[in-house]
């Protein structure tokens, strides 16, 4: 219970941080996505069920406050929390090369399909315009910030095992 109420604090904690803060001090529209770097973590720290629900809540809250449809974002969310849940067993959560390798891939499909979604089907075709001033910046703004805030989501999840493997003894 107490790590359902951790993770449902996290994402609205990263939610609003990115919608309000992150969203009017931004450089060009430019911001580092919060919700996916916890999506991206949970998946990690915790496997494939987890990050993708992890990345169900980020997505559903994403297409309530960005989108005009409910289904983009949570999908794309869903996706990749599920997908980096595969590294799960494959490393140890202490390491910061490969949340910041798995990030930066992240960032990239997420925003090449968001490019797609949202400007391609609308016959905006200025990918190269949309690379160079969202894509790169906003991937590397991102990868700065995992380094930061990947670190605190390992103590926390580190913090709440132990305190299950305690009440379970």
């Amino acid at each position: 219970m107490r790590r359902v109420i951790t993770l449902g604090l996290l994402i609205l904690i990263n939610f609003s941080l990115q919608s309000t803060i992150f969203g009017f001090h931004d450089i060009e529209s430019i911001s580092p996505n919060l919700m996916l770097i916890l999506t991206m973590s949970f998946g990690l720290m915790r496997g494939r069920k987890e990050g993708l629900l992890v990345g169900f809540f980020c997505g559903f809250l994403a297409d309530c406050y960005f989108s005009t449809l409910i289904g983009p974002y949570m999908l794309l969310y869903m996706f990749i929390g599920y997908i980096n849940g595969f590294f799960h067993k494959n490393y140890m959560i202490e390491d910061v090369l490969l949340p910041l390798i798995v990030i930066i891939v992240d960032e990239i499909v997420f925003n090449f399909v968001i490019y797609f979604l949202f400007f391609f089907l609308r016959n905006h075709l200025e990918f190269s315009k949309y690379l160079v001033r969202v894509i790169l910046p906003e991937t590397l703004c991102t990868a700065f910030l995992t380094i930061i805030l990947y670190k605190l989501y390992v103590f926390i999840n580190r913090h709440l095992k132990n305190k299950a493997e305690g009440k379970e003894s």
